[in-house]
């Protein structure tokens, strides 16, 4: 496929859709532009299937026809994006019990579940740090300031590696210990080395990647017990989750996550979240939808 320059006006680009937020970005027209041009190359060259990841009306839009499954990463937050979902004749995946719900509750039942996976992968062993590391979008919804409080509660410290998101959300990250973003095989490091990773998350996680992803390193994980990280967390095995909200609480399940013994966290890991079953379940759907 040819590459096609789109150029975009200065002060035209298009607003992120914020999770947490009852504020949504009105639709832009250069997105719109950038997805005609995807979608007509697609149907001139064809395909035999198509799998969308994108989260905009647009794309859903755009596709209507082709052979598409679509993946929704995010629960029916964008009302565009829900008016869409409900007209659209194209298969729909989500990637947890929790966000498949959600929109089930919006109306659109067709909605099934392939949830996400990581690689197994492999870490040197290290050390183990009195750290507990918070590590994804700096924005509101992550919680960063109860896990930031509830490190220095019981005596660890807060080490946040992560980006901002939401240019209006100011952090304080005055108590804590800041990285520069990392490699993904430097974060799985990190996260070997470290006594708990921390996602003490304000909405429903639509899955929770960096907590399936520190269970994988062999790092216990303590959050909220919110969305799709009731899923990927063994209790008891892998980590605890406390009442959302609960700084006392998420404190007290961190001291515990840190006490487990982290090759049996791995091993959980291993046969619950790895990658493997995500791409047998994409193939089996693809395949559907190709026909």
């Amino acid at each position: 496929m040819d590459l096609v320059e789109i150029p975009v006006a200065p002060g035209a680009e298009q607003a992120l859709i914020m999770p947490g937020s009852r504020d949504e970005p009105s639709a832009s027209p250069i997105l719109r532009r950038a997805f005609e041009v995807l979608f007509k190359e697609l149907r001139r060259l064809g395909a035999d299937v198509v799998s969308q990841h994108a989260f905009d009306a647009e794309a859903i839009e755009m596709s209507d026809g082709l052979p598409v499954l679509h993946t929704l990463h995010m629960p029916p937050i964008s009302n565009r994006v829900l008016g869409e979902v409900l007209k659209s004749r194209g298969a729909f995946v989500t990637v947890s019990e929790s966000c498949r719900r959600a929109w089930a509750s919006a109306g659109a039942a067709q909605v099934i579940v392939i949830r996400n996976g990581v690689p197994v992968f492999m870490v040197e062993k290290v050390p183990i740090r009195q750290d507990a590391l918070l590590a994804g979008r700096l924005s509101a919804e992550k919680g960063f300031e109860d896990g930031i409080a509830a490190a220095r509660a019981i005596g660890l410290r807060p080490v946040v590696v992560g980006v901002p998101y939401d240019r209006t959300y100011q952090l304080d990250l005055s108590g804590a210990v800041v990285l520069p973003p990392q490699r993904r095989s430097q974060l799985w490091q990190l996260m070997a080395g470290a006594s708990v990773t921390l996602l003490p998350v304000h909405w429903d996680e639509p899955f929770g990647m960096v907590g399936a992803e520190a269970q994988m390193a062999g790092c216990p994980v303590a959050g909220y017990s919110r969305g799709g990280l009731v899923e990927i967390v063994e209790p008891g095995v892998s980590g605890f989750l406390s009442q959302p909200g609960d700084v006392k609480g998420l404190a007290e399940a961190a001291l515990g996550a840190a006490k487990l013994d982290r090759t049996a966290v791995r091993a959980s890991a291993i046969k619950r979240l790895g990658l493997d079953a995500s791409l047998v379940a994409y193939e089996a759907a693809l395949a559907a939808v190709a026909g």
